[in-house]
């Protein structure tokens, strides 16, 4: 039988077969997808088969998915979710702070894979004055490049009913930083879910995790339904399976500004004639983001995949 699946635990999968039933399936011990080497080879938003064993034998082609490298394991991936119209990435100016590195290693990494990023900056009630001139510096920054951002309060539930239409009829997937208040969001997006909450550490500044498996949140609608896609909060982003000369594709404005470089291949570093070098000296180009492409550029040192970005 066919289904979709919509959670994962890590050793049992949920699925929700064509005709709606939820079945609890595994995976046979040596089942790999072909060409990728993944710590979970199935992943929520995934079409499979089911045997009557309820086994999962085998895995419909994806439209697209997004993938980090493992943190533990640098030579494998982790799939995040698959075949998603759109990702939410909620990202914080401080309690914890998100670094502009994090968020532009999902980017690039969605647009690896043509997945629409929506940035949602969280937590707009407790910015101090300087805090929220620099959330409006980022937002101003990561629209200039071409993204859509939105700044809301899920505690409070400021700017949450705006995201509402964004997801009608939509797979999404949420993302972020432990901490960021993820499932604070979804308990306003999606009524009635009662998704369990932590308070950040104060110790730490940093997030607990409250969400600790995937799991696709099928959200009410009077036209066509949709889903959430809740992951677990995550702490670095090691990039995977990218060459470098593929980099500056996945950065907007460097793919803008490279076509007017002297030399095809080149690397954007230190060669001459490098109009992106050019714009980054004229501030076309913010320093933040440049310094996210040297640290992709980078990421052939695999020990890097141990680091939190």
């Amino acid at each position: 039988m066919k289904g979709l699946v919509v959670k994962n635990t890590g050793s049992w999968y949920t699925v929700r077969t064509d005709d709606g039933q939820l079945i609890e399936c595994k995976i046979k011990g040596n089942f790999r997808l072909r060409g990728i080497r993944s710590t979970n080879p199935v992943a929520v938003g995934d079409h499979v088969s089911v045997d009557d064993a309820r086994f999962i034998t085998e895995i419909d082609d994806r439209r697209n998915y997004i993938i980090r490298k493992s943190i533990n394991l640098s030579k494998q991936s982790h799939i995040i979710a698959a075949n998603v119209d759109q990702a939410l990435l909620v990202v914080t100016i401080s309690k914890p702070q998100t670094s502009t590195t994090f968020i532009d290693r999902f980017l690039a990494s969605a647009e690896a894979y043509r997945v629409p990023v929506i940035l949602i900056f969280n937590k707009s009630d407790v910015l101090d004055e300087d805090e929220r001139r620099l959330q409006q510096m980022m937002v101003d920054l990561y629209e200039t490049v071409g993204y859509e951002c939105r700044q809301v309060s899920a505690a409070t539930g400021d700017g949450v009913a705006e995201l509402q239409p964004l997801l009608q009829g939509k797979i999404t997937l949420l993302s972020g930083n432990s901490g960021v208040g993820k499932s604070t969001l979804i308990n306003r997006l999606v009524p009635g879910v009662n998704l369990r909450t932590a308070e950040v550490s104060d110790a730490h500044n940093t997030g607990m995790h409250t969400t600790t498996f995937s799991e696709m949140i099928p959200i009410p609608s009077s036209s066509a339904p949709g889903y959430l896609i809740d992951t677990p909060g995550i702490k670095g982003f090691g990039t995977f399976d990218m060459e470098p000369e593929e980099l500056t594709s996945y950065f907007r404005e460097i793919f803008h500004y490279s076509k007017d470089c002297r030399f095809s291949n080149c690397t954007h570093t230190h060669e001459p004639g490098c109009a992106v070098l050019k714009a980054l000296d004229e501030h076309y180009i913010a320093q933040s983001r440049y310094q996210s492409y040297l640290s992709m550029l980078d990421d052939k040192d695999e020990s890097k995949y141990r680091e939190a970005y």
